[in-house]
């Protein structure tokens, strides 16, 4: 039987990791199989560039803190090695530097996640993964007005022009 001291610490770190995850826009979980550490250490670079964590726990831990938050619907992903993804502010970023990361390392693997507290399972977080960032969007709507502009003053120049002509 575990001690009382390692008793409290394990529910100390249910108890944090659960706020964590109330707070978190965005929890994904991964299999990490087959990366090495400086891999690893890459990718907690990455996710913290878009204010975002990466933990590795014991399928337990994260398995009570879940079911403190009465969030069940992850407990078959948490099976075999599990890191967690936690972004606090986005989910797309998280969600998109996790995707590019598996595109790199044949062994890691999504397992699935919550998304504004919706399950989501794996495929659905790399569909999110695969659209444009919202920066790439207003680069792409700037570029159509301005060609819109553009050919609104080609335009009114024509016309300008062809009223000099006939003038």
């Amino acid at each position: 039987m575990a001690s009382e001291k390692i008793l409290k610490q394990k529910e100390e770190l249910v108890n944090t990791l659960a706020d964590e995850l109330k707070q978190a826009k965005v929890i994904i979980l991964t299999d990490y199989r087959g990366i090495t550490v400086s891999d690893v250490t890459n990718l907690r670079k990455d996710l913290r560039n878009v204010n975002a964590s990466y933990k590795v726990i014991k399928n337990n831990i994260i398995k009570r803190a879940l079911n403190k938050n009465e969030e069940n619907g992850l407990d078959e992903l948490l099976e075999g090695p599990t890191a967690v993804v936690i972004g606090d502010e986005d989910y797309l970023e998280p969600a998109k530097v996790i995707y590019n990361f598996v595109k790199n390392n044949d062994f890691y693997k999504i397992k699935g996640g919550i998304i504004d507290g919706k399950v989501v399972s794996a495929e659905e977080i790399i569909t999110l993964a695969k659209l444009p960032s919202r920066q790439e969007l207003l680069a792409k709507l700037a570029g159509a007005l301005l060609g819109n502009i553009t050919k609104l003053a080609i335009a009114l120049d024509q016309v300008k022009v062809q009223k000099e002509a006939n003038a």
